[in-house]
């Protein structure tokens, strides 16, 4: 059984969650998701908290675990909300947003679009640091990847985009003949 599914997933003040059959809502201050549920876990909510727990007794289920990660996901989404930051490095390299559309410059001779999907938002400050935010973690880190794929950082010169975080582990180049 998991470790973690034993654990309550406490929830914060303003998140309502509620159960019909396998399908789970949670609604919060920054919005509303919902969850399905396999067969095999059940959630009941007691006293500011959700438990996740196996439906029978005698079987324990193997995704418990999972379901108190997406649970607790949801519930963390709905109430803060996920974020995820990107930098630009590289000459030239630099990003617009313009009302659902991403345009970034990132050194090919056109200049790249991308739709910002629905329930995600992308803020651009000083033109190389684009911060991804939205309520569904899933979401908004599939968003940050698809972003990054167009330019990926390169260990050479470290030009690319990346998130802030990232370490890049640079390589020498070629050494001249002497």
């Amino acid at each position: 059984m998991s470790r973690l599914a034993k654990r309550p997933i406490t929830l914060p003040q303003g998140v309502e969650v509620s159960a019909q059959g396998s399908k789970i809502n949670v609604k919060g201050p920054k919005g509303t998701l919902e969850h399905e549920l396999d067969p095999s876990v059940q959630v009941a909510v007691e006293d500011k908290s959700l438990w996740v727990r196996a439906a029978n007794e005698k079987t324990e289920s193997r995704l418990l675990g999972l379901h108190w990660a997406l649970l607790s996901n949801i519930v963390k989404g709905t109430s803060e909300g996920f974020s995820k930051e990107l930098t630009l490095i590289g000459v030239g390299y630099r990003a617009n947003v313009q009302g659902q559309i991403i345009e970034m410059q990132l050194g090919y001779s056109n200049p790249i679009k991308v739709d910002i999907p629905e329930g995600i938002s992308a803020k651009v400050e000083k033109n190389t640091s684009v911060t991804i935010s939205g309520i569904d973690k899933q979401k908004v880190g599939q968003f940050a990847a698809s972003l990054r794929a167009l330019r990926k950082p390169e260990p050479y010169k470290g030009k690319g985009v990346r998130y802030k975080d990232e370490y890049v582990r640079r390589k020498a180049g070629k050494t001249a003949k002497k």
